[in-house]
């Protein structure tokens, strides 16, 4: 059979484990979220109790008017019963405990709520239907704060529990989202008021019952009131509370014990991943690329925390890619969202059945800004843009006369001012040399398969945006400078190589190839032409620029065999018109480089 030979035998469980994956991961997001909207107006109903005990029992009517009308509280007890199972399911599938911090604070939260809430559920709303009782706040605060402070303390543990185990996960879902670094301050401050507001609320109320508790009246009114239950009902809750501590740990003890023995069984089934790096892993059938890279200590990067949304864990399939298995749907839906080649999976999602060789193609601090990226041009991609070039004239001898305080300061104010004309115009700074800068343009219109016309008079724009700066800065420092700034700006449009290069922390997107020279020996030039801008005769073109072919100078440029035809433009701040045909520069010649 033709899929037979394409595809092993072997590589079928590793598909049907991906598929697996992805619908367990589904089920988790939407139970988690169920419990997040939950865990989150149980949290603001505590918070009223800073007003009042009143306020705090009246929002209580609403919470459970809710969360307890049958439909609702029969979807909110199999959301946390399917969340038990697929937490469970999770555990066990890990072929490795060996995970970044935040996703094992998530794990051990995760795990640790269920017992801190047995009681508070049984005491609540399982006591509730059994015994035909309210438990009003007032009932429960004084259970919690007056008669066994010491469960009302691993209730508040509980409240801190369950909450940073939501936000960790609710953050691993929303920072995908490109609005999600500018909202992500005010979603912090929310995550830490709300949990402190709902503690000062907790203990404010619990403060008001332990007064009225000592009116000798209020406590038989208020059994009478809300039917409370007695000793006999208290003791059942309790039994119920064991029964279900011992069937938590007895379901977590089952899914280590089962991990061991997999472990056990699959020792001699070893898979070896080899890396570009030269690194060698062998690991147990059924574990991930992503798990393999952690075991080994192997930096790689995971914004998802390895759950198949974000696609900055891939990796480029070497060697040993027709022993792969297929694909999910999903896998395939998050990596033509990024445009990646053929031989790119993600290593969250890869589970091979026999011995590969990969290279991650993203640096391992790379963020939601990777993840959000529409083309995989960080992993490397040949692209035509326009490359800018800027530096300072004669800063070296201004710097010599001056405190280093001095230079620090007046870079620092050249650079800002320069930053935002690239910024402002569209464009991409990739990096300050020395009193130099350089940019990029047309990136993403280059991935669209623009003809260059934008990206060109984005970098004209950015140049004249770059002389108005300067010349802004220069009356601004007027008192400090003998000389004003000068600065000589090269424009070029070609084919580069464009990627995330560098090492470790330094790894950035930049570009590098023959018009990136060009673009540097054309700012070179305009010490030569005496002007402040010299562009190509392709950036001329491809923005639409009307001159007269007579002011074109021929430069001769290292490594070109041809002469490149250039327009000198005396101001940057001339390349904002369509039309420089009635600028003249001096008589067209021929330069050397």
């Amino acid at each position: 059979m033709p899929f037979a030979r394409t595809f092993p035998a072997s590589t079928i469980p590793a598909s049907l484990a991906a598929h697996a994956t992805l619908y367990l991961g589904r089920v988790r997001l939407v139970t988690g979220l169920v419990l997040f909207a939950y865990v989150l107006t149980h949290n603001l109903n505590h918070a009223l109790g800073i007003v009042s005990l009143k306020w705090l029992e009246a929002g209580r009517a609403i919470f459970l008017g809710f969360w307890r009308f049958p439909p609702i509280e029969w979807a909110l007890f199999a959301a946390i019963s399917l969340h038990v199972v697929v937490a469970l399911i999770a555990l066990y599938r890990r072929r490795s405990l060996k995970m970044p911090f935040w996703e094992g604070a998530q794990l051990v939260l995760g795990l640790a709520t269920p017992p801190l809430l047995l009681l508070h559920v049984l005491g609540t709303a399982y006591a509730h239907d059994r015994f035909d009782f309210k438990d009003s706040y007032a009932y429960v605060l004084l259970s919690l704060w007056v008669f066994q402070p010491g469960y009302g303390a691993l209730q508040a543990l509980a409240v801190a529990t369950t909450w940073i185990h939501g936000c960790i996960g609710m953050t691993y879902w929303l920072r995908l989202n490109a609005w999600y670094p500018a909202a992500r301050p005010y979603l912090f401050a929310f995550s830490v008021i709300l949990p402190v507001m709902a503690l000062i609320g907790f203990a404010d109320a619990g403060r008001a019952v332990a007064e009225r508790s000592e009116d000798e009246t209020w406590l038989p009114a208020l059994i009478a009131r809300d039917n409370l239950p007695g000793a006999e009902a208290a003791a059942e809750v309790h039994a119920l509370q064991m029964l279900g501590l011992w069937i938590c740990g007895g379901l977590l003890g089952a899914v280590l014990l089962a991990r061991l023995v997999r472990q056990q069984v699959h020792r001699r089934q070893a898979i070896e991943i080899a890396y570009e790096s030269g690194a060698k892993v062998r690991i147990q059938s059924g574990m991930t690329v992503l798990e393999a890279s952690r075991i080994a200590n192997i930096p790689h990067a995971s914004v998802c925390g390895g759950r198949g949304r974000c696609s900055t864990c891939r990796v480029k399939i070497l060697k040993g890619d027709r022993q792969l298995p297929l694909p999910s749907d999903d896998e395939k839906r998050v990596l033509a969202r990024v445009g990646a080649a053929p031989d790119t999976r993600l290593a969250c999602q890869l589970r091979p059945s026999a011995p590969v060789t990969v290279a991650p193609l993203l640096p391992a601090q790379a963020g939601p800004l990777q993840a959000q990226a529409r083309g995989d041009y960080h992993s490397g991609r040949e692209l035509e843009i326009a490359v800018l070039f800027a530096d300072l004239r004669g800063f070296t001898q201004l710097s010599e006369q001056r405190l280093p305080y001095d230079v620090v300061f007046l870079l620092n104010r050249y650079f800002k001012a320069m930053g935002e004309a690239v910024s402002g115009a569209g464009g991409y700074l990739d990096k300050f040399i020395g009193d130099g800068v350089m940019a990029l343009f047309g990136i993403e219109s280059g991935m669209a398969g623009d003809d260059g016309k934008r990206a060109c008079m984005q970098a004209l724009e950015a140049a004249r945006r770059m002389s108005v700066n300067l010349d802004d800065l220069n009356r601004h420092l007027t008192a400090d400078l003998k000389q004003p700034l000068r600065i000589g700006i090269g424009i070029h449009f070609g084919p580069v190589i464009v990627g995330d290069m560098g090492y470790g922390a330094n790894q950035h997107l930049t570009a590098i190839g023959d018009t990136v020279n060009t673009a540097s020996r054309l700012e070179t030039a305009t010490k030569e032409f005496d002007s402040q801008l010299v562009i190509s005769e392709q950036v001329a073109h491809r923005a639409g620029l009307a001159y007269d072919a007579s002011h074109l100078h021929q430069l001769l440029v290292r490594g070109r065999e041809q002469t490149l035809g250039v327009l000198a433009l005396k101001s940057a701040q001339e390349a904002g018109g369509e039309e420089i045909a009635e600028r003249p520069h001096e008589e067209a010649g021929v330069m050397k480089d």
